[in-house]
């Protein structure tokens, strides 16, 4: 179980007046938490985020797997499976839960992990990573927007260099498939939401990360395998059962590393918070960019590069808009004038 956060967004709690209020971060400050086991959660989380999503699209693409509902679906099964022993291992789950936030988060983790396998059946890897380099603008405008919370106006500023980098990595790619890249978006956009959505049953409702993926795996897994059976096996059944061994070892690991990266996404947003697990995951656009180059042969342009180095700047940009400020205030010529 990750280390529970001391003063994530809402969830702290500060003494004013005798009385406890919410403890709002600082602009730029989003990490909080004991420095070691964050930056291993965070690594942990990058790492299996970068294989994981390089194993489904060897998936789909070397193997010809056509089911990217029932891959989804087979990811929650493996959730339940090895998630409730870890549950019961640790304790048993929270009495009180808000199972109207559960559902609604399982049904929209449903329809982004439905979407982004789908996208990402359609497109290259490089061009699906670069659209989900979006999701920190989405979230942000989602925080905004449902939430209310209040930003840095250079952390606003930062969204441009960071979409400007998703835009010039498309623009780099040799291909790209429009219906995917449209499907691909609205995936990201129920990611942001779903962000939101797990970052208030950690950090304001008190939920741990295994208890969350015990409570979301299970309703999770039969909306995602009714949606598979309907539109994907129902038709082609025989089709399924036709796949090698290989296929199947290869799907068993991707089952594996999906309980890993989901248990890594909760702590990180159990220290951290909805934006910026986001931008964390922006990182993750060179690994997999260079993961696309070895695995697919996929093209990497001057412009791809020019992207990256756009996202990284816009990243650097958000999380210290303070020392960015002071920076600009500094500069020569930039000086207020003294009156004589």
């Amino acid at each position: 179980m990750c280390p529970r956060c001391p003063g994530g967004d809402e969830a702290a709690m500060t003494a004013t007046g005798g009385t406890l209020q919410p403890r709002r971060p600082e602009p730029g400050w989003q990490l909080s938490g004991p420095p070691l086991p964050l930056a291993l959660t965070v690594l942990a989380w990058l790492g299996t985020g970068t294989a994981l999503a390089g194993l489904n699209k060897w998936i789909f693409a070397a193997h010809g797997f056509r089911y990217p509902l029932l891959l989804s679906s087979l990811h929650m099964l493996a959730a339940v499976a090895l998630g409730y022993p870890l549950g019961w291992a640790r304790g048993p789950l929270p009495s009180v839960r808000p199972r109207a936030r559960i559902y609604l988060l399982s049904l929209t983790f449903c329809g982004s992990v439905a979407l982004g396998n789908l996208g990402l059946s359609l497109v290259p890897l490089d061009a699906a990573q670069a659209v989900h380099a979006t999701a920190p603008l989405a979230t942000l405008l989602l925080s905004a927007l449902l939430r209310g919370r209040r930003h840095h106006p250079l952390q606003y500023a930062a969204m441009g260099p960071v979409c400007a980098g998703a835009a010039c990595s498309i623009a780099g790619g040799v291909h790209f498939h429009q219906p995917g890249g449209c499907v691909l978006l609205a995936a990201t956009i129920l990611r942001a939401l779903k962000s939101l959505q797990q970052s208030l049953l950690l950090q304001e409702d008190r939920l741990d990360a295994v208890s969350l993926l015990c409570l979301t795996a299970l309703p999770s897994f039969w909306l995602l395998f009714g949606a598979a059976v309907a539109l994907e096996v129902a038709p082609a059944w025989e089709g399924v059962l036709r796949y090698d061994g290989s296929l199947w070892g290869c799907i068993l690991l991707s089952c594996l590393g999906s309980v890993l990266y989901n248990l890594a996404s909760f702590c990180v947003l159990s220290l951290t918070s909805a934006l910026t697990i986001h931008l964390l995951g922006n990182l993750t656009v060179v690994g997999n960019l260079l993961l696309s180059r070895l695995l697919f042969g996929s093209h990497l342009s001057g412009l791809s590069y020019l992207g990256i180095g756009l996202t990284l700047a816009g990243m650097f940009m958000y999380h210290q808009p303070q020392l960015v400020a002071r920076r600009w205030a500094a500069w020569p010529g930039r000086a207020p004038r003294r009156r004589e």
